[in-house]
């Protein structure tokens, strides 16, 4: 199988117990990756280890929906999130830690398994998503840094 393994990173000139928790909010989504049209808790609030949250996303033309279950939840370390839905199942992991400014360095990385014709696509949806987190990241830094 082709997996699809994407890592991208930002630095974010605020502290790190700021953005982690900013970051591991899941109802924030919407306000920072340009592809999530919604967010739907299935779980009571906040987010923690067994938790599920839908997603409402549009990617490549296509409206996604999917939930997640929070898998990981280390504050102010790591936040992992894990779906089995769909042709793509996904795991995204967001990891944060002191940059030497004293900022907040932020990796963002989705893994997953596509299956059928998504095995086929992998390759042109591991760009697309490398470029859709950029920007989303960007977004975020912008977003976390004027307030």
């Amino acid at each position: 199988m082709t997996a699809v393994d994407v890592l991208t990173e930002i630095v974010i000139e605020r502290p790190r117990h700021y953005v982690a928790a900013y970051v591991s909010d899941p109802g924030n989504s919407t306000q920072w990756y340009v592809n999530i049209k919604a967010v739907q808790w299935k779980s009571p609030k906040p987010a923690m280890q067994g938790s599920r949250v839908e997603f409402i996303a549009h990617f490549l033309g296509r409206t996604l929906t999917y939930t997640y279950e929070v898998t990981d939840l280390v504050p102010d370390e790591r936040f992992v999130m894990r779906t089995a839905d769909g042709p793509f199942p996904m795991e995204t992991t967001y990891e944060w830690e002191n940059s030497a400014d004293g900022n907040t360095r932020m990796t963002l990385r989705n893994r997953g398994e596509p299956s059928g014709f998504s095995r086929i696509a992998a390759p042109i949806v591991a760009i697309a998503m490398r470029r859709a987190n950029t920007k989303d990241l960007a977004r975020l830094k912008a977003i976390l840094e004027a307030s």
